[in-house]
């Protein structure tokens, strides 16, 4: 193999050596992302596989880097083993040029990890298993010699993860269903598993009734004899308390806080596949993992989220740089691709009975330097709790937005006079409220004064 597995040139021509059919002598390192399909002509690839893919074939190229930071790449690994522990490859089930670039990338160091490292208790277990499977399966036929491949021995196991019966947690959840039915019944008795009405219980039954009956036959005798009432009296029903009435929910006041504004991170920015205008950017906005429409990459809690800014600003623009994004609007698939935030910019505001020729300039709003991916911004004048996703039909971005402006000195604000939805809110007019972090840091734009921000 050649020994140089992060320069992508090195990856080229493993390609070539492996897929000589697929991969031509005048492809170029630029083309790596593209050839899943060249390499497995049986597959077809969504837009959104396409983008994970490019984005697993950065990560490769990380995990391979000698001088990364000992944590940092620990975490890194340790992400990709949690991500292959549900997978057989990067993408699920389907093969593609990534997982081939993962493992001659990864595959020098996984030769050189521990027995412990490989299986043991917080060994990578997954990757290992991934490696086996790729360097020996027909599927990616890897024109790789036996002396090459990562030595796996498939007895040695350090340590077992028991796994889950799926049949022994069904009956576990049974019983505990039938056990928290029982009790909400107030203590009624519960019929013996295999017992049914019609065998032991039912003679039982029957001989209870027949005590009850001679019971009831001797308080009557009793009864005739004394003239005393030995039948306990009735017990009086309770009358049924009318059910409380719900409270209709409370009407929250619209507010530009009412919009989940955070500071976000463009970890990397490309052209969108289908549409010339848009960008598609993987943003962290502080996430926790597991949120909905969320993804991770390198590590991070990542939005994909198309722009359309293709055209206004350079792409070399987009790459790294800190943004301000709109968090909690309903995701919109755009051209193939689901966008789950929305990238705040400014433009010129239109001249009375003017058309936007959408021609620009465009400028990105900036927050402050010391702000970090998943920092709150609000209005000063307007604090309070975002909606968790705002509701399409109420409007309230529509309703809001054309009082996102800029100041004369470049500062991002919210102008209420503009929006009439505010008009005769208490307290009457306010001042123009910057666009802030917690510490009191403002977001700014570079040159376009009294601006629209949308």
């Amino acid at each position: 193999m050649t020994p140089s597995p992060t320069s992508p040139s090195a990856l080229l021509e493993f390609l070539r050596t492996s897929y000589p059919s697929a991969v031509s002598s005048s492809a170029c390192e630029t083309d790596i992302s593209a050839l899943s399909h060249q390499i497995f002509p049986s597959n077809s690839y969504t837009d959104n596989e396409k983008i994970e893919t490019s984005q697993w074939l950065t990560t490769s190229s990380r995990l391979a880097t000698p001088d990364e930071d000992e944590a940092k790449h620990a975490e890194r690994l340790g992400s990709l083993n949690i991500h292959l522990s549900t997978r057989t490859t990067l993408l699920g089930s389907k093969p593609s040029v990534a997982d081939v670039a993962l493992y001659y990338r990864l595959a020098p160091a996984v030769k050189s990890w521990s027995a412990e490292e490989r299986t043991g208790e917080h060994g990578y277990h997954h990757i290992v298993r991934f490696f086996d499977f790729v360097q020996n399966a027909p599927l990616f036929g890897l024109s790789i010699k036996d002396e090459d491949k990562v030595d796996i021995d498939l007895n040695d196991v350090k340590f077992v993860h028991k796994p889950l019966d799926a049949k022994e947690e069904k009956e576990r959840k049974k019983k505990e269903k039938a056990a928290a039915a029982a009790a909400a019944a107030g203590g009624q008795s519960v019929l013996p598993i295999g017992k049914g009405k019609g065998e032991d219980n039912s003679k039982s039954s029957k001989k209870e009734q027949a005590r009850d009956a001679a019971a009831k036959a001797e308080d009557k005798v009793k009864s005739a004899l004394t003239g005393e009432n030995t039948q306990q009296p009735k017990k009086e029903k309770k009358e049924k308390q009318p059910k409380a009435q719900k409270l209709p929910p409370k009407e929250i006041p619209l507010s530009p806080c009412l919009i989940d504004l955070r500071v976000g991170h463009i970890l990397k920015a490309e052209n969108h596949p289908n549409a010339d205008s848009l960008y598609v950017s993987t943003i962290a906005c502080g996430d926790a993992s597991g949120t909905d429409n969320t993804s991770e990459y390198e590590g991070q809690v990542v939005r994909t989220v198309c722009s359309g800014l293709n055209g206004l600003i350079p792409l070399e623009e987009m790459q790294g740089r800190k943004i301000i994004a709109v968090c909690n609007l309903k995701p919109v698939t755009m051209r193939g691709i689901k966008s789950a935030a929305m990238v705040l910019a400014a433009s010129p505001r239109l001249k009375e009975g003017g058309e936007d020729s959408h021609k620009g300039p465009v400028e990105l709003v900036t927050p402050p330097a010391d702000s970090k991916a998943g920092d709150r911004v609000i209005f000063e004048g307007w604090a309070g709790e975002p909606e968790g996703v705002l509701n399409p039909k109420k409007k309230v971005w529509e309703m809001l937005q054309p009082g996102f402006t800029t100041t004369t000195g470049l500062e991002v604000g919210f102008d209420m006079d503009v929006v009439p939805q505010l008009q005769g809110e208490e307290g009457g007019q306010k001042p123009i409220g910057k666009l802030v972090t917690a510490s009191g840091g403002t977001c700014t734009v570079k040159s376009l004064g009294n601006a629209v921000v949308r």
